[in-house]
C-alpha cells in the first residue's frame, strides 16, 4: 500500500536563471502534491549578476555570487541534472540533449539567457563576459596571466552598463595591472539611459580609462599573443587580452524548437509567462521578450518575472488560474562606479553617491541570503510533507506480488525506445522470457549487485548502477558479457514511471554498449522509490585475478580517489557544494575497463573493487585470503576534495560506524587526521581498482593508468608477511 501522494506531472525547468531559483526555492517551502520538480543546467553554481562587478571589485567572495543549484534543489526536492539541452520539441513535449536520451515534460519553462551578442569574425578570441558562470574561471586565468606583464593592455568592448561596471570595477582593484580600453560603437555610453548619466559616467570613466566611442569592431585576429580588434573604419587596436560585452543574442537552439519566436530569435512570451503557441511553455528571463510590454534584456525583470513564473507552473499544473506579469514601464538602475559610490538613474538621472551605493548592496545581498540560508525541509514521506493532502492520490490498494509489475504496454514502449544490441551469442530477445546465451568458455564468471538511487538524475544512476556492477568482473580479470536488469520505479503516473525506467535502463545501456555488454532481458515492478541491479555474467580468458593473490613485497594501486560515501551522504544534507558534487559524479562515471587492461600488462595476480566496505574493509579481505599483511601511506591515498574535512565535521554514511570496526586491526599514528583515518573505511560506490602489483612494476603501471585517464591513481602501500602489523603511515 502507497500512503503518499504519486506524483502525476512532470515540471522541468531549463536554466538557471534569477527567475528559477525563485521557483525553487517556492517549492522548497511548499512543494506541489503531484508535481514533480526538475532542473536542467549548464552550470552547477549559478551567478547573480547584479554581483559581478562587487566580486570583480574584490568586495564580495565567489560563495557570496553564486547561488548552488545541487543545495537548492535538494531542498525543494527536486531532481537535479547538469547538462546543456541542445534542442526541443514542444509538440512531443521533449527536450533534447547532445550525448544523453531526450527528456519527457508535462510543464516546461525555459530561464536559461543568451548567447554572447554581436557574433563578430574572430570573437573566440575574446572572452565573452555571458553567461557569467564561463566567465569568471576565464578571467582569474587572465588576472593570472597579466601579473607576467608590465603593462597588459585590457580591451573592454560595449558601452552598455556591463561594460561600465566592469571598467570601474576592474581599474578599482588593478588600478596598476592593466591599462584599460573601453569601446563603444555609438558616440557615447549607456545610450539607452538619461543625458545626464551619460554626462556623468563619461567623466568618471575618463579618469580611469581610455574610451573609444563610434568603434564598431568588424573583425578580431590573433597574432601570437596580441589580440587585435579592427574596427569598421579600419583602425586596428591592440590588446593583450579583450573582454566582450556588447549585448546578448537568442540561443541557437530556439530557432528550431518551433516556438514562436521575435524577429531576434528570442522566445514569446505573454503576459502570463506562457508560450501564446504551446501552453505548457513557460519562460522568463533574457531568452524572452514579451509579446506586449517589451523591456530590455535586463535582471531587474528576471528577478521580478520569478514569483509570478512560480505561481502559474503550480497553477497550470493543477488545473487553477494563472497570474499576469505586469512589469515596470522602467526600472531603477543602480550602477557600481566603484570606491563606495553608485549612480542611480530610471527615467532620469538621480545621482551618484554613498547613499545609493548601501542601497544596492542592501538590494543584492538581501536577494542573496534568500538562497544561502535555506528553510528547513518539512517531514517528508515519498518526497511529499506529511501534512499534505493527498487529493490528486493513484488508487493507493496497490497489489503486490506479479500485479507490480509495470504494464506490458508501457514496458513494450519502453524496449521499442531503448532500441536494444545484442552480441551473436546471444540467441534470444530482451523481450523473451529468459535469456539463452552461447558461451565461448568453459569459464564463466557471475556476479550480482544493485542498490537504490544515490543521485537525482535517472540516466546518471543508470550509467553508475552499470559502473558499479561491472566492477565486480574486472576485478576478476573477466572479460563482461550479458546482464539481466532488476529494476524499482517508484508509484507514479503511467507516463512518469515509463520515463524513469526509459531514463535509467538507457544510462545503463550507454556503459554497457562502451564495454561490449548486452543486456539480454530483466524484469521491473513498482516500489517505494527508484533501485535498480543487475546480474552479470562474463568469460575468462586469461588466469583470474584472486584475493588470494597477493605476494610479499607487491605495492598496492589504486585507480580512484577515495570520499563517495560522506560527499553523497553531504549532498543529501545540503552540505556538499555543487562544484565538489560534480567531481563525485565524474569519478563513479568513470569506467574501471582501461584500469583492467592495464593492470594485465603488469602481470597482476590480487585485485578488487573498493565499495560498500571502504579500502581498509576490502583490504583486509585480500590480506586473509592471501595470508599476508600490509603497510599503508596515508600521505599518497588520493582522496576527494574536502571528503575528510566533511567526515571531521560529523557527516557520514550510513554504514560509517559498522566499518570503523576494520580500524582496530590496524595501528595507526597518533598524528594522523581523524577525518583521513575515518575515509579509510568510507563506503565507497562505483570505487577504484584495488591491486597487487610487482614493486619493480608499480611506478610504470601507475604511469600508464594515468595515462589512460585515471589522474588519482597512487601506489597506497606495500604487502608484507603475516608476521608483520597492518599498519598505517602519516
Amino acid at each position: 500500500m502507497f500512503d503518499a501522494a504519486p506524483y502525476l506531472k512532470d515540471v522541468v525547468l531549463v536554466g538557471g536563471g534569477h527567475a528559477h531559483v525563485q521557483v525553487l526555492r517556492a517549492f522548497s517551502m511548499r512543494a506541489e502534491p503531484g508535481l514533480r520538480l526538475t532542473i536542467v543546467a549548464r552550470e552547477a553554481h549559478t551567478p547573480y549578476s547584479g554581483m559581478l562587478p562587487g566580486y570583480i571589485a574584490g568586495q564580495y567572495e565567489w560563495d557570496e555570487i553564486h547561488i548552488d543549484l545541487l543545495k537548492l534543489s535538494t531542498a525543494a526536492n527536486c531532481r537535479f541534472i547538469s547538462e546543456e539541452i541542445t534542442g526541443l520539441d514542444p509538440a512531443e513535449r521533449e527536450i533534447y540533449f547532445l550525448e544523453r536520451p531526450p527528456l519527457r515534460y508535462d510543464v516546461l519553462s525555459i530561464n536559461t539567457g543568451g548567447v554572447p551578442g554581436v557574433q563578430t569574425p574572430g570573437i573566440e578570441h575574446t572572452i565573452p563576459v555571458k553567461p557569467i558562470g564561463r566567465f569568471i574561471p576565464q578571467w582569474q586565468r587572465l588576472i593570472e596571466r597579466a601579473k607576467t606583464y608590465k603593462n597588459f593592455r585590457l580591451g573592454i568592448v560595449g558601452g552598455g552598463p556591463g561594460s561600465v561596471e566592469l571598467s570601474f570595477s576592474i581599474t578599482e582593484r588593478y588600478p596598476s595591472l592593466f591599462s584599460v580600453d573601453l569601446l563603444t560603437a555609438t558616440d557615447t555610453v549607456l545610450a539607452q539611459h538619461s543625458k545626464g548619466a551619460q554626462k556623468r559616467t563619461v567623466k568618471a570613466l575618463s579618469k580611469r580609462v581610455t574610451l573609444r566611442t563610434n568603434s564598431i569592431i568588424t573583425e578580431v585576429r590573433k597574432i601570437g599573443e596580441t589580440t587585435i580588434a579592427r574596427t569598421e573604419d579600419g583602425i586596428d587596436y591592440e590588446y593583450d587580452g579583450i573582454l566582450w560585452v556588447t549585448g546578448i543574442e537568442a540561443p541557437k537552439w530556439l530557432k528550431n524548437s518551433k516556438l514562436p519566436l521575435d524577429p531576434k530569435g528570442f522566445m514569446f512570451v505573454d503576459s502570463y509567462l506562457q508560450s501564446p503557441a504551446y501552453e505548457s511553455v513557460f519562460g522568463a528571463g533574457d531568452v524572452v521578450a514579451l509579446k506586449s510590454n517589451a523591456r530590455p534584456k535586463s535582471g531587474v525583470y528576471a528577478v521580478r518575472e520569478g514569483p509570478v513564473l512560480s505561481h502559474n507552473i503550480r497553477a497550470f499544473g493543477t488545473g487553477r488560474r494563472l497570474k499576469r506579469f505586469k512589469p515596470q514601464r522602467q526600472a531603477l538602475a543602480l550602477l557600481r562606479l566603484g570606491q563606495h559610490r553608485v549612480l542611480a538613474t530610471r527615467r532620469f538621472y538621480l545621482g551618484t553617491n554613498r547613499l545609493a551605493y548601501v542601497w544596492k548592496e542592501w538590494i543584492d545581498v538581501r536577494f542573496m541570503k534568500k538562497f544561502l540560508e535555506l528553510p528547513e525541509m518539512p517531514e517528508t514521506k515519498h518526497g511529499y510533507a506529511t501534512e499534505q493532502l493527498e487529493e490528486n492520490a493513484l488508487d493507493p490498494m496497490r497489489c503486490g506480488g506479479c500485479g507490480a509489475k509495470l504494464g506490458a504496454n508501457s514496458l513494450d514502449r519502453v524496449l521499442t525506445r531503448l532500441e536494444i544490441k545484442t552480441d551473436p551469442t546471444v540467441l534470444t530477445k530482451a523481450r523473451d522470457d529468459a535469456a539463452i546465451v552461447h558461451v565461448p568458455s568453459d569459464r564463466v564468471v557471475l556476479t550480482i549487485d544493485g542498490f537504490r538511487a544515490m543521485v537525482s538524475d535517472p540516466w546518471m544512476f543508470g550509467r553508475i548502477s552499470a559502473h558499479h556492477a561491472l566492477n565486480d568482473l574486472y576485478a576478476m580479470n573477466s572479460e563482461p558479457k550479458t546482464a539481466l536488469a532488476l529494476v524499482t520505479v517508484p508509484l507514479m503516473s503511467d507516463e512518469l514511471m515509463e520515463e524513469d525506467l526509459f531514463q535509467v535502463m538507457a544510462g545503463s545501456l550507454s556503459v554497457f554498449g562502451e564495454t561490449g555488454v548486452s543486456l539480454v532481458g530483466g524484469h521491473s515492478a513498482e516500489g517505494m522509490e527508484l533501485s535498480l541491479g543487475f546480474a552479470l555474467s562474463g568469460v575468462l580468458n586469461q588466469d583470474p585475478w584472486l584475493k588470494s593473490g597477493m605476494r610479499v613485497g607487491d605495492r598496492l594501486v589504486l585507480t580512484k580517489p577515495l570520499g563517495t560515501g560522506v560527499l553523497l551522504a553531504g549532498a543529501m544534507q545540503r552540505k556538499v557544494p555543487a562544484r565538489v558534487y560534480a567531481e563525485v559524479l565524474d569519478e563513479m562515471d568513470r569506467s574501471n575497463a582501461n584500469a583492467a587492461s592495464v593492470f594485465n600488462q603488469f602481470g597482476t595476480t590480487a585485485c578488487t573493487d573498493i565499495t560498500g566496505f571502504g579500502l581498509l574493509g576490502h583490504l583486509s579481505e585480500m590480506c586473509r585470503a592471501s595470508k599476508m599483511s600490509a603497510s599503508l601511506d596515508l600521505t599518497t591515498i588520493p582522496t576527494l576534495s574536502s571528503a575528510d574535512v566533511h567526515l571531521e565535521s560529523g557527516i557520514q554514511s550510513s554504514l560509517q560506524e559498522n566499518n570503523e570496526l576494520a580500524l582496530t586491526d590496524w595501528k595507526i599514528p597518533e598524528e594522523a587526521s581523524s577525518g583521513l583515518i575515518k575515509l579509510l573505511v568510507d563506503p565507497q560506490t562505483s570505487g577504484g581498482l584495488l591491486a597487487s602489483v610487482r614493486s619493480e612494476d608499480a611506478a610504470v603501471c601507475v604511469m600508464e593508468l594515468r595515462e589512460a585517464g585515471y589522474q588519482s591513481a597512487a601506489i597506497i602501500g606495500t604487502v608484507s608477511d603475516a608476521g608483520t602489523p597492518f599498519q598505517i603511515h602519516a
